[in-house]
């Protein structure tokens, strides 16, 4: 793929493009209602889920998705990165590492507290990226399926 690498934020012309990645980054186990229900949510302003594109010329060949919400101990939101995915043929390229760099300057600029994420300790790209973006802290986590 070629061209240069746009960030944008997502809309609703995204669709079929981010379905393709959507699919690729839920390793093709889509559940229609949820898809439907996160699309409705990253394209309505009403909820606080947001997503980023990257282009590679017209190609969407990755997104990101976040979400803000309130915190104690602040008054501005903080801002959890739910889902990065870049496609395998544009990956080791810079891709994901802009996504991330534009989302830290619309919270720098939007003030929000802090920026978060998780990633698989066994995810090694994941963790090569993330390793020089954020600090590292020492925390368990613990999922309770209800």
């Amino acid at each position: 793929m070629s061209g240069v690498l746009t960030i944008n934020d997502i809309t609703a012309q995204d669709f079929g493009s981010w379905l393709k990645l959507w699919d690729a980054n839920n390793n093709g186990q889509r559940d229609e209602d949820v898809t439907a229900e996160t699309w409705a949510r990253l394209t309505n302003s009403i909820f606080p889920v947001h997503g980023l594109t990257a282009r590679k010329g017209d190609e969407l060949v990755g997104f990101l998705h976040y979400i803000l919400h309130p915190v104690t101990g602040h008054i501005n939101p903080a801002c959890y990165m739910q889902d990065l995915y870049i496609d395998p043929s544009c990956r080791r390229q810079g891709t994901a590492r802009k996504l991330v760099e534009h989302l830290t300057t619309i919270g720098k600029r939007e003030k929000w507290s802090r920026l978060y994420w998780l990633a698989e300790t066994s995810n090694q790209e994941a963790q090569a990226l993330y390793k020089n973006l954020g600090l590292k802290l020492d925390f368990s986590f613990y999922v309770q399926p209800l």
